[in-house]
């Protein structure tokens, strides 16, 4: 299908980077959308809230400046992640914040709502929706998202069980509008598998924790390097919801990766208020499977054009 304008292009690669929370800052998101790529952030990782509205207008301006000066350089566009929980007690602010400043793409998690979807759509612009399975993504597309984010087995922070492969074909059956993959995607060649799947853009997270300019802890970034699939846990005791974190650092906070608790929904929490002992993701570090394919701390200009370099190669390979 074609791609509505804010997704389509012409992007250096066809590339979402994920919004990952406390990591993903104004600066991480600017050189993501001047490397030509999707840059992405969650709204609560700006506190206090007061600060959401410099950082949209921090990365709208150095973007702004960028393309002046290199008229010829493609600056992708930013996408601002809601957290649709009733625990967000900043939801309805953040939303204002939103709609004031015209956030190109928006992408909504752990909720659906129409009322939010509307008011995207009011200034034109677009919803993307985290699912894990097909009957999210159905709910999704009745209340008025644009497209969905398939999160399938593997992939970083809340994820789902599902195999891409399975999950994306589901969609696909019912739905040609816009679908982002994301799940252990950290080499080019995988970028590349995600669209021969049905994708049209692969959601990449755990590559951009290790970048200089991810706002992550020197700890978690080399953490990521030095880690592998095997040092992936797969738990829902941290939040309430299922996700894939670091094995080192849940041992750093003094618990037994292979002998964790189970967690209740209702104890998901996205509010505002301080919490004591250990936390996702603040002490307990999200990381996709795919972190086997990082090897070192590069800035983010240097892993998009090696991210790029790897597509082109296995396009090339493909071919003969």
């Amino acid at each position: 299908m074609t791609l509505v304008p804010a997704l389509a292009g012409p992007l250096t690669l066809p590339v979402v980077g994920s919004p990952l929370f406390i990591c993903s800052g104004p600066e991480l998101v600017g050189a993501q959308c001047r490397a030509g790529i999707i840059g992405a952030f969650p709204a609560l990782n700006a506190r206090p809230a007061a600060l959401l509205s410099d950082w949209i207008q921090q990365i709208d301006e150095e973007n702004a400046s960028f393309a002046a000066a290199d008229p010829d350089a493609y600056v992708g566009p930013f996408a601002v992640n809601q957290i649709v929980h009733r625990s967000n007690d900043r939801l309805e602010q953040d939303m204002a914040v939103i709609v004031e400043h015209q956030v190109p793409i928006v992408i909504t998690s752990l909720g659906a709502r129409t009322e939010i979807n509307d008011a995207v759509h009011s200034y034109g612009g677009i919803v993307l929706h985290d699912v894990i399975d097909d009957e999210f993504a159905r709910k999704a597309i009745d209340k008025g998202a644009d497209g969905v984010i398939a999160v399938a087995a593997g992939a970083g922070g809340h994820a789902g069980t599902q195999s891409p492969f399975a999950l994306v074909r589901e969609i696909r059956s019912w739905f040609d509008g816009p679908l982002l993959l994301s799940g252990a995607i950290s080499h080019g060649s995988s970028i590349l598998a995600a669209q021969a799947a049905g994708a049209d853009l692969a959601y990449v997270g755990s590559a951009f924790l290790a970048t200089h300019e991810a706002n992550a802890a020197p700890d978690y970034k080399q953490m990521i390097v030095d880690s592998t699939a095997k040092d992936i846990v797969y738990s829902n005791l941290f939040t309430g919801v299922h996700g894939n974190y670091l094995r080192g650092s849940i041992e750093a906070a003094g618990m037994d990766p292979d002998d964790l608790g189970v967690s209740d929904p209702s104890a998901m929490d996205f509010s505002s208020q301080a919490v004591d002992g250990p936390k996702a993701w603040r002490d307990i570090w999200g990381a996709g499977q795919g972190i086997g394919a990082i090897e070192e701390r590069v800035s983010v200009a240097a892993l998009v054009q090696s991210l790029r370099a790897q597509y082109d190669q296995a396009r090339k390979d493909l071919c003969g």
